[in-house]
């Protein structure tokens, strides 16, 4: 069974709910969880469990859960992972703490895309399956929510150090999501006859002392002015002490910051950033498209007219050359394994290059003195080499490395000169990168 990758390459928006309820310590395992799957296989629907890990893969069933779930125990502690081989997507974890500890169920659920909670039925069964979840396992918070959004929202330190979050957990309303349960000691806080009175589209008193309380009918829709208004109201309510022209400026400022933005990148780099910003988390890519939008790199610098060209000053023109592929050679070699193009010593690989070095934060990851000796050089001569091969480019060795160029039409180019500049530091890479480099030689070839 090959389950969905969640976490891949280019991050998502999802539909994030973190529960932590209490157990009867007395019951039996099998007994006290039942509610739990009868409500997850009642109300999941369309993004129901199918894969059951625990310490191998098992499809879905009752007996597999059990079977993960005595496989992974560990002293007053188990856990399992809850999947799908077909989308939606999800991940979701189930962790038990178990006696003399106090037994509770937490659950993690993380389903994507956030889009596909745009229905308001499916919205609703998920409401459903929490608020039987809460009715029979009392949470101090509980709440889902767009993951994206929740990030910009500060969840789930709001500001504290990570110590203190652990300590307190949510021990006063820092935010309203999409979906909440307060449990009684929250609700005493701010106020039963308060509580109940919030404006909602969905409240409840549930039969233990919480209160589920629903902002809008779909969480998809979470961003949208009239969602945003119905959550401040409720926010503001339920913390008096709260500006409402203020919480909703921010709520709406951080619609903004989620707002789809066009990629208009700069067409020297655009391969180059269009992989850069799949990699940033998505509650961060649309500002970072905005960036990059507005960003220009430096022209090229590292090039002379060709009537300034600096003459060969080696003794063997040719064995320099073949100094410079071998040089090249040890940039495949380094490499090959993660980008595997780099055979091909075309404009695409330069590219390929490029966002492995930005990905690995190569220049800050790696000893200085290394890059300096056995890196640069071998990504100069790489340069170089891609630049003769694609561009019927010559080499003027040079004894210098940094001095060495390639004639491409009525320039010269000093690819060492480059690979140096391109391996300061992590920004470097982006505005020394060997594609644009590559790209301001083949518009001046003629």
């Amino acid at each position: 069974m090959k389950v969905l990758e969640f976490h891949g390459e280019k991050s998502e928006d999802h539909l994030g709910l973190i529960f932590k309820g209490a157990m009867n310590p007395q019951a039996a395992l099998t007994s006290e969880l039942e509610p739990f799957l009868e409500a997850l296989e009642e109300y999941a629907g369309r993004w129901m469990p199918d894969v059951v890990t625990g310490k191998r893969q098992r499809k879905y069933a009752r007996n597999a859960i059990w079977k993960a779930l005595e496989e992974r125990r560990d002293g007053n502690s188990t856990s399992i992972g809850l999947y799908r081989t077909k989308w939606p997507a999800l991940d979701s974890r189930l962790w038990l703490w178990l006696p003399p500890r106090a037994p509770e169920l937490d659950i993690i659920i993380k389903v994507k895309p956030l889009s596909f909670f745009a229905e308001a039925q499916l919205c609703q069964g998920f409401v459903e399956m929490v608020r039987a979840w809460a009715s029979r396992y009392p949470v101090t918070h509980a709440r889902a929510h767009s993951a994206d959004d929740a990030q910009l929202a500060g969840s789930p330190r709001f500001g504290r150090d990570q110590q203190t979050s652990i300590r307190d957990g949510f021990d006063k309303i820092y935010e309203v999501f999409w979906l909440n349960v307060f449990g009684p000691k929250l609700v005493e806080m701010v106020g039963r006859e308060r509580m109940l009175s919030t404006p909602a589209h969905r409240l409840e008193e549930l039969p233990n002392g919480s209160v589920l309380l629903v902002t809008w009918p779909t969480a998809a829709d979470f961003a949208s002015d009239e969602a945003r208004l119905a959550q401040a109201r409720a926010f503001v309510h339920l913390r008096p002490d709260l500006d409402f022209d203020t919480v909703l400026r921010t709520l709406r400022e951080r619609s903004a910051m989620l707002a789809p933005v066009e990629p208009r990148f700069h067409p020297d780099v655009a391969p180059l950033l269009s992989r850069v910003v799949d990699r940033v988390a998505s509650h961060e890519r649309q500002r970072r498209i905005a960036e990059f939008n507005a960003y220009r790199p430096p022209e090229p610098q590292e090039w002379r007219p060709a009537v300034s060209a600096l003459p060969p000053d080696v003794d063997a023109p040719e064995r320099a050359r073949e100094h410079y592929s071998t040089l090249a050679e040890r940039l495949v070699a380094l490499l090959h394994t993660k980008v595997p193009s780099i055979f091909e010593e075309t404009p695409e690989s330069l590219s390929d290059v490029d966002y492995q070095f930005w990905y690995e934060d190569f220049p800050r990851v790696f000893e200085r003195q290394d890059i300096d000796a056995h890196v640069v050089p071998a990504i100069g001569a790489y340069l170089g080499e891609v630049l003769v091969r694609n561009l019927g480019g010559q080499w003027i060795p040079r004894q210098k490395l940094e001095e060495a160029q390639v004639l491409v039409g009525n320039r010269v180019w000093f690819p060492f000169a480059r690979a140096h500049h391109y391996m300061r530091s992590c920004q470097a890479l982006l505005d020394y990168s060997l594609t644009q480099f590559y790209r301001a030689a083949e518009r001046h070839r003629g």
